[in-house]
């Protein structure tokens, strides 16, 4: 059976071409944030029933860690979480993507809002600060 240039060709020009739509996941800055950026809304947390399920990120969600969903922010970015009502602040890092409810801006894992101090409450009005 005779080859065919073309082939070999078209093996290489995919070959490039998956190459390059293999990427990074995005840094923060990389997608429209950056550091001192800030947003005000309302803060939630994770119910028990997520402990263990897979984020977004393909990390397991595990509440004793501080961790965070947003809607946009790059996975990996670092932002300062404010409770406006009591002043209280946590730094967390973002894995997952939500919230899904509005009038939201981040949903927390139970150890950054027992931090902020909203067990109780469970939601807390938050002001969130790339810091990296």
């Amino acid at each position: 059976m005779r080859r065919r240039p073309g082939w070999a060709l078209l093996g290489l020009s995919l070959s490039c071409l998956l190459a390059g739509c293999a990427g990074q996941a995005p840094s923060p800055g990389g997608s429209g944030e950056s550091i001192g950026q800030t947003q005000q809304g309302v803060a939630a947390y994770y119910a028990s029933a997520y402990q263990g399920r897979r984020t977004a990120s393909g990390e397991r969600f595990d509440a004793a860690a501080l961790t965070a969903a947003h809607r946009s922010l790059a996975f990996g970015t670092r932002v300062r979480v404010t409770n406006l009502a009591n002043q209280r602040q946590v730094t967390v890092r973002v894995n997952d993507r939500g919230p899904y409810t509005e009038g939201r801006i981040i949903d927390l894992s139970r150890r950054a809002a027992e931090r902020l101090a909203m067990i109780d409450s469970g939601t807390a009005p938050v002001r969130i600060e790339v810091v990296r």
